[in-house]
């Protein structure tokens, strides 16, 4: 699996992963439920990740998207 991006922002979050899935492409969110241990503030990132095939194609949807770092 590769990292595609990493946000403090579930907004971004999950309209990256609704474009890409809307493209099958499966995407798995890592640190999620980091938010119980730092008491729900939001300062720990979350990490997108695909898997390695699709990794050229995701970050080209979400270059086009606009939302690429």
């Amino acid at each position: 699996m590769k990292e595609l991006f990493r946000s403090t922002d579930p907004v971004r979050i999950s309209h990256a992963v609704a474009l890409l899935e809307a493209e099958d492409i499966p995407t798995f969110e890592l640190d999620q439920h980091m938010s119980v241990l730092e008491g729900s503030i939001g300062v720990l990132p979350r990490r997108l990740m695909v898997a390695d095939r699709d990794e050229f194609m995701a970050r080209a949807i979400m270059r086009n998207a606009g939302l690429d770092e």
